[in-house]
């Protein structure tokens, strides 16, 4: 039933148990895993306060570096596991575009991801990427708590 399952992490913590139990499952089911993590885009004309300083090099090499740790952790806890995982960067503004696109282009049967359980107002006014891929996906989607 789910031959390749996209595991989407940002690196924190919650995600990391979402690659855990990501990589138990395909493991238990003998499926090939992809192991994506999304970083901003930097824009030359920003009004958010973390890129208005910034030049590229300043704002995408700490990014590339925040990429590279949270999938190499990752990778690290696949390796754990016994499972063989692909890992992909990739950089959007809404991840959870990329999260669907990447999944659709893999042919990927799963979505696997943290809730960072994000509620109350900021829920209501901001949504999470997690919510976003649940409402705008067909392909299924586990969602780790």
């Amino acid at each position: 039933m789910y031959r390749r399952i996209l595991i989407a992490t940002d690196g924190s913590t919650l995600a990391a148990i979402a690659v855990e139990h990501g990589c138990k499952l395909a493991k238990s089911l003998g499926a090939e895993v992809l192991i994506l993590t999304v970083t901003k885009r930097f824009h030359l004309f920003a009004l958010g306060s973390d890129q208005l300083e910034e030049t590229l090099s300043s704002f995408r090499d700490p990014m590339q570096k925040q990429a590279e740790r949270t999938l190499s952790d990752a990778s690290a806890i696949a390796r754990d596991i016994g499972v063989e995982a692909t890992t992909l960067q990739m950089e959007d503004d809404a991840p959870y575009r990329t999260i669907i696109r990447v999944a659709e282009d893999y042919v990927c049967n799963l979505i696997v991801m943290a809730s960072h359980g994000r509620g109350g107002v900021s829920a209501l006014l901001l949504g999470s990427q997690t919510t976003k891929v649940l409402s705008h996906s067909n392909i299924p989607v586990i969602v780790v708590r």
